[in-house]
């Protein structure tokens, strides 16, 4: 086959049952006779090796080169304007994945793998929403007042095209008896001694009160109301025109005639979440069980791997944490999981995004690892960009967000809108307010920015999270809801808090069609 191209030289690797090194691949995709160089590396790759390394390349290379005659070639460098992520690291492998120790700085090996025939030149990968680089805030008040005036101008820009809006402050000079909307933040919710609420929408003129009755359908709606969310209603003034008798509420939400986009070739992701390596309760067979089935040609077809964060347990994230750990040093514990990422095919593309569990800060948005780290987890050259962040996978959206809300949604809602046994609904709840993290001074940590990075302005063709170690999965208004579970057994502190995890899925989204099938390893 030609192999003028990094890509044809990771699928031939790949048909060969061999993993390659960056480098390696460039130096074979460069070569005067990059087929004969690729014939001469493989040839003389040691029988117990599987990966090829940088290193046997230039030796090939520079003992073909003085064989023939020629000068000694230094390493080919890239050629112009080629694109790194064309040009991933290789690996292949079975059903058998053979462990080394966790440090060694050497491929987990694994053997065959001849049923991935993946061309990585097909795929198209693209992020927005990736705040890594990108923080301007500098924790002064007017950063606060900045985000939250551009969530709200950015929410309410959906709900204004839906009800006859006026300012706050234009409402308290009508008539009273008028019919009248407004668009607000909800500033607060309290009930009334006669068992109606009363709802208090800010927006940038001042705040207006509005009364919900009790015995109204919409009643049930306030219940789902979180502070510091953008919603309209509608409703007229009372006699006075001090208060308005609310008569709908709308959320900004998904569209119902929201269509989903598809691949146009069969081709599929892995979406999976909260590995947490350093953990003692890590399900490192589990996760094996995993990547040997990736090598398999039943998975052929999965060609990107999701990681929505906790890649590690992490130190000091709760309390006796340290009795719990397997790996005590940060770096280590990310030392290790880059062992375990190697077990996963390197014709695979992958993106991650942190979690609160991860060496980054807690504030959301949170941006990518830092480059240190990148450095350590750098198998595979994984993509990794912010929590949240929109990863668009051949045409397909997906919403990537860790889940640390999650807490927030299900403390405050029925248990009907939102559970840990059903943390799709929590996601259902966050879609319904377009902001992955709405209310502000509980669990989550508000990073202030000019930008709420944290609105869904782009309504996603598929929505994963994780964090709450439950697998939950349903269709809201026309968008596929994943929340994956982890890769972490019962810990004591979950077992003192009531958390049952959900150990060893893997969530497979076909691109094409969306459909859905729940893979189960532990």
């Amino acid at each position: 086959m030609p192999l003028e191209t990094p890509a044809a030289v990771v699928s031939e690797l790949a048909s060969r049952g061999y993993n390659a090194e960056r480098e390696a691949v460039t130096l074979l995709a460069g070569a005067p006779d990059p087929e004969r160089a690729l014939e001469r590396a493989v040839e003389a790759v040691p029988d117990n090796a599987v990966v090829v390394s940088t290193d046997h390349v230039r030796s090939v290379l520079q003992n073909g080169a003085q064989s023939a005659g020629s000068e000694e070639r230094g390493p080919t460098p890239a050629r112009t304007g080629e694109d790194p992520e064309q040009n991933p690291y290789v690996s292949t492998g079975t059903n058998t994945a053979k462990s080394v120790e966790v440090g060694g700085g050497v491929a987990v090996e694994t053997e065959g793998g001849r049923g991935r025939q993946a061309d990585p030149s097909r795929r198209d990968l693209a992020v927005a929403g990736d705040v890594t680089g990108q923080s301007t805030g500098t924790g002064e008040y007017r950063d606060f007042v900045a985000t939250f005036r551009d969530r709200y101008e950015r929410l309410s820009g959906q709900l204004r095209g839906r009800v006859n809006h006026r300012p706050a402050e234009a409402i308290a000079e009508m008539p009273g008896n008028s019919d009248a909307a407004i668009v607000g933040m909800v500033s607060d919710v309290r009930s009334t001694k006669s068992g109606h609420w009363l709802v208090e929408l800010e927006d940038t003129t001042g705040t207006f009160p509005c009364l919900v009755m009790k015995d109204r359908d919409i009643a049930g709606l306030v219940e789902e109301l979180l502070y510091d969310e953008v919603i309209a209603v509608e409703g007229t003034l009372a006699d006075d025109g001090g208060v308005l008798f609310v008569d709908a509420i709308h959320f900004p939400d998904v569209p119902r005639t929201h269509s989903p986009s598809t691949a146009d070739r069969h081709v599929r992701a892995a979406l999976v979440s909260d590995v947490h390596v350093g953990s003692q309760e890590f399900v490192a067979d589990a996760w094996e069980r995993f990547a040997d089935w990736l090598h398999t040609p039943e998975a052929a077809a999965v060609e990107y791997l999701l990681l929505c964060g906790d890649m590690v347990e992490g130190v000091g994230v709760y309390p006796g944490q340290d009795e719990e750990l397997s790996v005590v040093d940060i770096y280590d514990q990310y030392e290790a999981f880059s062992e375990h990422l190697k077990s996963v095919p390197g014709d695979m593309e992958i993106v991650m995004i942190p979690g609160n569990h991860d060496a980054v800060r807690l504030a959301e948005p949170q941006p990518g690892f830092d480059e240190e780290l990148r450095s350590i987890m750098s198998a595979h050259d994984a993509r990794v960009v912010s929590n949240p962040a929109t990863v668009t996978l051949e045409g397909v959206s997906i919403l990537m967000y860790h889940g640390v809300s999650l807490d927030e949604v299900i403390a405050e809602l029925p248990e009907e809108k939102a559970s840990y046994d059903d943390p799709h609904r929590a996601m259902f709840q966050l879609l319904k307010k377009r902001h992955v993290a709405p209310q502000y001074g509980g669990h989550v940590r508000l990073a202030p920015e000019e930008r709420d990075w944290l609105v869904i302005e782009e309504v996603p063709d598929v929505f994963h999270a994780g964090h709450v170690h439950k697998l939950g999965y349903g269709q809201y208004h026309g968008v596929l809801t994943i929340n994956s579970g982890c890769w972490q057994a019962q810990t004591a502190f979950q077992e003192s808090v009531n958390i049952d995890p959900d150990i060893g899925y893997a969530p497979i989204v076909d691109l094409d069609t969306l459909e859905l099938t729940i893979r189960k390893f532990a």
